[in-house]
């Protein structure tokens, strides 16, 4: 069997074991909650850890773009929800024909998406069902009062084609209790306007411990909590021991004895910090910091480690955030230990339309 030392790097390695731990964890704390789970795929991009989110318990996935769900549909993955305003077209052309062969869901924030998705589906034979994008703090889309999100309720409900199915937020990390509060409002103004929310759908990983104290959501939209990343560990999602995404980097230079440069730049790990120091942090010398990316170069700084690497040396990095890691690369690695179980493609590489 192949081991992790023979394989050629950059290349992403995904550790099989504990990606099942850190999703039977979450499926747990959820089914003890009474949350149900609909993971975003935006993470892992695969199929196969669709069907196995799936396969655990989840309702359904996540797809933030329509060439995401495009992918998942083909592999046989029926019940999306895409939580993006969907504008323009060519779009819209390509969201019908999806929901011919699949359960669809999405969302809008303004009258002008509600149109075009009512144009696009009125005398289709179809109903789409439609949630309301609300702001709770996040200060990126959706509505901004619980007021506003009952006047969009009422527009879609009013729109041919359509189906008013409920809410969805993006809230800011650590604002779980606002967020509970701005939605249980708008569930209360729903209910007097005889429009009862059937749907009322949060997410986001650090918070992730948290959801059962969002007591107006029905369901949770995790992404991160399958691989976890640097950041996530910072916020007391996981540990680094849980961290199941690692960059196989080599060490290609030494030009000083406080510096040291490996084969991934910009190109194979992400350039967000998240308020970390550096860009990613390496498993077999914590003290060191990845200081600069360019395109195909990683420097880091050897100055605080008490041991250095040789030039030739492989080292396995965690990203900050593993996300755009997963855009960066068409194939990942599946290993178990030091064994390697095989080469994957990332399916939905790339589908950002």
């Amino acid at each position: 069997m192949t081991k992790i030392h023979e394989l050629d790097t950059p290349v992403v390695l995904i550790d099989l074991d504990r990606v099942e731990a850190n999703l039977k964890r979450a499926q747990d704390y959820a089914d003890a909650h009474g949350m149900k789970l609909r993971p975003h795929i935006k993470t892992h991009k695969l199929p196969q850890f669709a069907r196995r989110q799936m396969e655990l318990g989840a309702i359904g996935i996540t797809c933030q773009k329509i060439g995401e769900a495009e992918v998942m549909v083909e592999a046989g993955i029926s019940d999306i929800l895409l939580p993006y305003n969907i504008l323009g077209e060519p779009k819209l052309k390509r969201l019908l024909a999806l929901a011919r062969r699949a359960s669809l869901k999405v969302t809008a924030d303004s009258a002008t998406t509600i149109d075009g998705y009512s144009r696009t589906f009125a005398g289709s034979g179809l109903t789409l069902p439609v949630l309301v994008e609300c702001d709770t703090g996040g200060g990126r889309v959706g509505v901004q009062t619980p007021e506003a999100a009952v006047a969009l309720a009422r527009h879609i409900a009013a729109s041919e084609g359509l189906r008013f199915a409920g809410l969805m937020t993006y809230p800011a990390k650590g604002m779980v209790a606002e967020a509970n509060a701005w939605l249980e409002r708008a569930v209360a103004l729903l209910d007097e306007a005889g429009l009862k929310p059937e749907i009322v759908s949060t997410g986001g990983t650090p918070d992730l411990w948290r959801s059962k104290d969002n007591r107006a959501a029905t369901e949770y939209r995790p992404g991160t909590y399958i691989y976890l990343d640097r950041f996530e560990v910072k916020e007391g999602v996981g540990g680094f021991e849980d961290c199941a995404l690692t960059v196989l980097a080599t060490v290609v230079s030494r030009p000083t004895d406080d510096r040291a440069v490996l084969d991934t730049g910009s190109k194979s790990l992400t350039s967000d910090t998240l308020g970390l120091q550096g860009f990613g942090r390496i498993a077999e010398y914590p003290d060191a910091v990845i200081v600069s990316l360019s395109e195909e170069h990683g420097v880091v700084d050897l100055s605080r480690s008490a041991t250095k690497p040789e030039v030739g040396e492989m080292v396995r990095i965690v990203p900050n955030h593993v996300c755009p890691v997963t855009n960066l690369f068409d194939e990942v690695t599946f290993v178990r230990g030091d064994d390697v179980i095989e080469t994957v493609p990332v399916a939905a590489r790339g589908k950002v339309a």
